[in-house]
């Protein structure tokens, strides 16, 4: 039953189960790339001007215990769409033209764990592929000597395996993972690249024989797709020990490049150097890559946490999209930015928010979306969306939708069922598109 599921998407032209497939229908995007704000980035801090709350700041709000907090931070509008940025966002506020602004999200659950999980997976209540699974095994790898999906500083804690994991879909099409979120990726090592024993030549003579073993292994347990899996990781390791450092050694890029990411500048280093690691693996093929910034939880101490983390992601999410753009790359890559969910309106301690996902912000940018576009909102407020609302499960709809996957046709087939990505939910909006 589980080899079945392999039969959906059509190979072009090898049976290996990372070989480019057909999509369903052309595409906008040929690949995705997740800036993935772990903690919840405050919408009325961001993206999500609410002058009302700010003039009730101090009133009561709908928690007896908590009064309105209004933001510390000016907002203006930038562009030719006039879209509002706040001040801690300048670099990306130059870019408001390229940025298509979802402020009506929602999702299920206000818990880190579980809504971190539903964001990457669809679920929070079962073990599910991540979307960057889904997205290699609809798709398929444009670069035979590099993974197909890479998660650059992922999430160890709090389940972060299961992120980028790939679950029931075969093991080929879970994530290779770099480095380790909160450490800067420059310290970032892959194991095992080398073999200080043996030769190149000497190590594809012990391959050859340990697969041979493998797929006799393989022939006696059909269906055995972890065993298929470990297969093809073998042969794509060996593949990986001349492109993969090539493509993580930046050395090569222009010192202009690096200043623009902010490469070498203190707090914007490490994900300005997650940035142009994408842009690199983007520019090899690399079909899904997801990096990480942590540190978005301001349950107190917004005054002064907030300007830190806006300024960490700020120049170097604006510098991707920018570099992007320079390269002809951008309207191929759909850039997508943004947290588990948003935070409250109000707050006891007039210096915190709380965790809020019937309401939040996120931004697309590139793979044929509609730039300068604010879609949806919240109430007056910021409590929660309440025009042209936007379900996680719709984002996930859309996000296939961009790269050329029907949503509702992919699927795969395990223990007696069908299951894809956004389960029996989901719409594209359709309305965010060029």
């Amino acid at each position: 039953l589980a080899l079945a599921g392999l039969c959906q998407q059509e190979t072009l032209a090898s049976d290996s189960p990372l070989a480019p497939k057909r999509p369903h229908f052309p595409a906008r995007a040929k690949r995705v790339i997740f800036l993935c704000m772990r903690g919840g980035p405050s919408q009325m801090e961001s993206f999500d001007y609410k002058p009302k709350l700010n003039a009730d700041n101090l009133k009561p709000g709908r928690n007896g215990s908590s009064k309105l907090f209004g933001s510390q931070w000016k907002f203006g509008q930038y562009g030719e769409s006039g879209a509002w940025v706040s001040e801690l966002f300048p670099h990306l506020a130059s870019q408001s033209d390229k940025l298509c602004v979802i402020n009506s999200m929602h999702t299920d659950n206000n818990n880190h764990p579980q809504a971190l999980e539903q964001m990457h997976t669809g679920s929070f209540q079962f073990v599910r592929p991540s979307i960057g699974s889904w997205v290699l095994y609809g798709l398929g790898s444009e670069n035979s000597n590099l993974p197909g999906f890479i998660s650059l500083n992922p999430l160890k804690a709090l389940g972060g395996s299961r992120y980028y994991a790939s679950a029931f879909l075969p093991a080929a099409y879970q994530a290779t993972s770099v480095g380790e979120a909160g450490v800067n990726i420059k310290s970032a090592e892959i194991g095992n690249l080398t073999n200080p024993r043996l030769t190149s030549q000497g190590q594809r003579q012990q391959l050859d024989l340990l697969q041979s073993l493998n797929r006799k292994f393989t022939d006696e347990q059909p269906g055995n797709t972890r065993l298929e899996g470990m297969i093809e990781s073998f042969e794509l390791a060996f593949r990986m020990q001349d492109k993969l450092p090539e493509v993580m050694d930046i050395s090569t890029e222009t010192k202009s490049t690096l200043d623009a990411y902010g490469i070498g500048q203190g707090e914007t280093d490490n994900f300005g150097r997650q940035c142009l690691l994408a842009r690199r693996f983007a520019e090899a093929g690399v079909r899904f890559i997801e990096i990480t910034d942590t540190d978005w939880d301001h349950h107190g101490f917004v005054s002064r946490l907030m300007p830190q983390a806006a300024k960490r992601v700020d120049q170097p999410a604006a510098a991707l999209l920018s570099d992007l753009q320079s390269r002809g790359m951008l309207e191929e890559t759909l850039v997508v930015w943004g947290g588990e969910f948003g935070r409250t309106p109000d707050d006891p301690t007039q210096d915190g928010r709380g965790h809020n996902h019937k309401g939040y912000t996120m931004w697309l940018a590139g793979g044929g979306v509609q730039g300068g576009l604010t879609w949806g909102a919240t109430d007056e407020h910021g409590y929660e969306a309440i025009v042209d609302k936007v379900h996680l499960h719709d984002l996930h709809a859309t996000i296939l939708h961009a790269i050329g996957l029907d949503h509702e046709r992919l699927t795969y087939r395990y223990a007696g069922r069908d299951f894809r990505l956004t389960d029996v939910h989901g719409h594209v909006v359709n309305g965010l598109f060029a």
